[in-house]
């Protein structure tokens, strides 16, 4: 049994190095700045287009994320192959998280059609879906830090509507808002890649195997 734990903690390390190299920080972040630019666009091109026309910076900056875990981070900490319970993990992980964005879907969709009755989605239900679905990632995937994100991006849709109806800030206070709390993802995600560099430098293995 001892062991049996033991091989459970080893992966469950590996697994949380893995996930502390801040690219995905740093994608989340970049992710969440649909949230700042795209109210300003949404007066020219509409809600559909001013979201639509980020699908290649968002494939651009996934390619160079890729391209840093293979080119920086895997020569550092090389590659991992884990076991049935953790993919067990992430395919819930990835089942839930599919709900998660098919309700939203469908209550944007309802907000949308209803806009005259309701005014679009309220604020605190963003808040709610953001919160629900990266405590249920922190939880599934044990990545504590991705709480404090939920309730940063929960914060965000409600704190930017108060500063909307109190101080007269555009656009709902997102661009305010969410541009904060991208800001912060994109600096932890930052300063996890510099420390990770720092502290691990390229092994003599990986590199004779480059030859």
């Amino acid at each position: 049994m001892s062991q049996k734990m033991s091989l459970k903690e080893a992966e469950r390390k590996v697994f949380h190095t893995t996930t502390n190299d801040g690219l995905w920080d740093i994608f989340l972040g970049g992710y969440f700045l649909i949230f700042v630019i795209a109210p300003f666009l949404s007066v020219s091109l509409g809600d559909f287009w001013s979201t639509v026309v980020f699908l290649p910076f968002w494939g651009l900056l996934y390619l160079a994320i890729r391209a840093v875990r293979k080119n920086v981070v895997a020569p550092r900490i090389g590659t991992v192959k884990f076991g049935p319970i953790r993919i067990a993990k992430l395919k819930r992980f990835s089942y839930i998280m599919l709900g998660i964005n098919i309700a939203a879907l469908l209550m944007g969709i309802w907000a949308s059609l209803n806009f005259a009755k309701v005014g679009g989605m309220p604020s605190y239900f963003i808040g709610i879906i953001l919160l629900t679905g990266f405590s249920l990632a922190g939880s599934l995937l044990d990545i504590p830090r991705l709480f404090f994100y939920g309730l940063l991006l929960g914060l965000a849709p409600v704190v930017g509507e108060w500063l909307w109806n109190n101080t007269n800030v555009t656009h709902h206070g997102f661009p305010i808002t969410f541009g904060t709390v991208s800001g912060i993802m994109i600096l932890i995600g930052i300063i996890l890649l510099i420390r990770l560099v720092r502290n691990n430098p390229v092994s003599e293995d990986y590199s004779m195997g480059e030859e």
